[in-house]
């Protein structure tokens, strides 16, 4: 590893760092929060008054009817009592409620909360849909209504929504066998006199509290967005960190509360329009991630000729099961669910999506350990990259054993007004052997997409939750063997040992470098004292990170170091010198005695020469 390379880890932990700065909510944001908490909560013990006033004013007998004209055709389905309606198969139970008749709790049975029990996404407190339809004399708010299931099968169920008069509004629910999706279809029947002839849309509210599924709730915060699709563009979300409110002008396919490895998304088959949706994150120790709301539009038609079509996806962010989902789509598009699993950016996503993910699952295949799996993959990648890792090592020894002539320079040049003439000579000789100081700086840029890679898919593999490796109970969240009961700024109550012995490995790592190179305190004083904040910089940015991401660079960096020391002792230096000066006496030979040739040190040489030339005529015509 040379100076290069070193410098670009210096880079990129400044710019992990610089990005956790960057996306941490300020004073002022973190104030505009609270105060908006202050509101909601003011507004909401307001309303609890209200309708304590309202209560008390009411018999027993009403207290549980909803107060509607007698006249209104619905009045009828203003007043019942709730009741649940219950269908599931193999992968998911879904329960709905009689008011409002919507989905009122939705539960994955193989996958477990943190109580052990099968997780449960939200239930009816949690969570609530509301379609209004505006009539000629009176509009329609579901939330309000009583429906009748009717059509109960083990998969599907019809809501109706009865008038006096005779018609009736539909939501029919069909959970399809063996995946994670519902289809869900609204067709008014009767109703034509009630709906105005121009009526083409029926608004929809719909909000949810997203729970806090995970042990680590800044970590699952970093993955926890509301998402959404627009028509033929790629998906988009709203900020993870701070309060975020967003109009979208354009048609969507999909919406999507989305927690790290579950999501709850409503899917359009006619579009939704004039979509404003809002995300707002929820205290530490609430018990919740975010609080969503979207507001928007979807196509309605009152003859019941045409039905809305719509379908729901309770389940995880597993790449390859929304993959599956999006073949049942009922508009036969690509939903391109698969963007609920954030796999970074476009060439690395490309890495992650076509090779990370089937040699993961390749490796999953045999039985084995997440923390073996990983560690399989780390050693694979590595052998993968090791053609880009050995010239990058080549490169630097190449450095390393022209020193003592570089040396010599230096020492021939020992002033500062000389550094002109040293870089000269410097670059001379390099161009002599045929070296590059750049010549490890490609192979490293080659090999950071795949590290990168894994650096997206690590956290986002839903493979890895809750399972246990060594003294990791969960690899997708923090290993917290190490905990007291204070909370420390930027390092919180816990320590987690392997992210100790990741910085520890690039602690080793570092001095290992430096001795190699000899990087003196005289040549790069900035940089070695970089090189040694950084690794105990990492404590802090990867402490609350998942253990199974922790462990990969850990396992990384310890390959690396026994790499480096492989190739170390098995390199000649003295041959390598020897062959580097037959490279330079071959191209004395080919160029006629002179010591110059092709490549970019001759041309970097050519161009200070130039400018060496230039400086002279300068300081010449200043003398006169």
């Amino acid at each position: 590893m040379d100076k290069n390379t070193l410098v670009g880890f210096a880079l990129i932990g400044a710019v992990v760092i610089g990005f956790s700065i960057y996306n941490r909510p300020s004073q002022e944001e973190m104030a505009r929060a609270k105060h908006y908490q202050d509101s909601i909560q003011a507004i909401a013990q307001k309303e609890a008054a209200m309708q304590a006033q309202v209560g008390a004013a009411q018999t027993p007998e009403s207290s549980n009817t909803i107060q509607v004209d007698s006249a209104s055709l619905f009045y009828g389905a203003s007043q019942g009592t709730e009741q649940l309606t219950t269908l599931e198969n193999d992968v998911v139970k879904v329960t709905f409620t009689n008011k409002g008749g919507r989905v009122a709790s939705a539960t994955l049975k193989d996958y477990n909360g943190q109580d052990g029990k099968p997780l449960q996404l939200f239930d009816e407190k949690d969570s609530g849909i509301n379609f209004a339809f505006d009539g000629k004399n009176e509009n329609i708010l579901t939330e309000d209504l009583y429906f009748q299931p009717t059509n109960v099968t083990d998969s599907t169920v019809t809501m109706r929504l009865a008038t006096n008069g005779g018609g009736y509004i539909d939501f029919d629910y069909k959970l399809l066998r063996n995946a994670y999706m519902v289809n869900f279809t609204i067709r008014a029947n009767g109703m034509q006199n009630f709906f105005p002839p121009a009526l083409n849309t029926v608004n929809i509210n719909w909000h949810q509290r997203a729970r806090q599924l995970e042990k680590g709730f800044s970590f699952e915060q970093r993955y926890t967005s509301l998402t959404y699709k627009p028509v033929g563009k790629s998906s988009d979300y709203l900020s993870e960190m701070k309060d975020a409110k967003e109009e979208v002008d354009k048609p969507l396919d999909w919406v999507a509360f989305k927690n790290q490895f579950f999501s709850t998304v409503l899917i359009a088959d006619q579009n939704f329009d004039k979509a404003a949706l809002t995300s707002i994150p929820q205290q530490e120790g609430s018990g919740y991630m975010k609080n969503y709301t979207a507001d928007m539009t979807t196509f309605f038609d009152p003859t019941g000729k045409q039905p809305t079509n719509m379908q729901f996806y309770f389940g995880p962010n597993h790449f390859k099961t929304l993959m599956a989902s999006n073949d049942l789509s009922l508009s036969q598009k690509d939903l391109e669910l698969e963007d609920l699993v954030y796999l970074g950016w476009p060439v690395i996503r490309w890495i992650n999506r076509w090779f990370t993910i089937n040699l993961f699952d390749w490796l999953s295949g045999w039985g084995l350990s997440m923390g073996v799996v990983l560690l399989l993959m780390t050693i694979i990648v590595k052998a993968l990259v090791y053609p880009a890792t050995y010239k990058s090592y080549m490169s630097s020894a190449k450095m390393r054993v022209l020193k003592p002539y570089i040396n010599e320079i230096n020492a021939k040049y020992p002033k500062k007004e000389d550094a002109l003439k040293k870089q000269q000579e410097t670059m001379a000789l390099y161009s002599k052997y045929g070296v590059s100081p750049m010549g490890g700086c490609l192979p490293m840029l080659i090999q950071m997409p795949v590290f990168m890679a894994l650096f997206f898919f690590v956290p986002n593999a839903i493979e890895l939750r809750q399972q246990s490796f060594l003294w990791a109970p969960d690899m997708s969240t923090y290993d917290d063997i190490i905990h007291w009961g204070t909370n420390i700024p930027l390092l919180g109550n816990h320590l987690s040992l392997f992210c100790l012995l990741f910085s520890i490995t690039n602690i080793l790592n570092t001095m290992y470098t430096m001795k190699q190179q000899d990087m003196g305190q005289q040549q790069m004083p900035g940089m070695k004292l970089m090189m040694y904040i950084m690794p105990v910089m990492f404590i802090f940015i990867f402490n609350g990170y998942s253990s199974g991401l922790n462990y990969y660079y850990f396992i990384s960096g310890l390959i690396g170091i026994l790499t480096m020391v492989l190739l170390r002792k098995t390199t000649d230096e003295k041959k390598l010198l020897a062959i580097l000066e037959a490279r330079k006496d071959k191209k004395q030979q080919k160029n006629g005695g002179k010591a110059g040739g092709g490549g970019l040190m001759s041309k970097l040489e050519a161009l200070q020469k130039e400018q060496a030339r230039l400086q002279q005529e300068r300081m010449n015509k200043g003398k006169k």
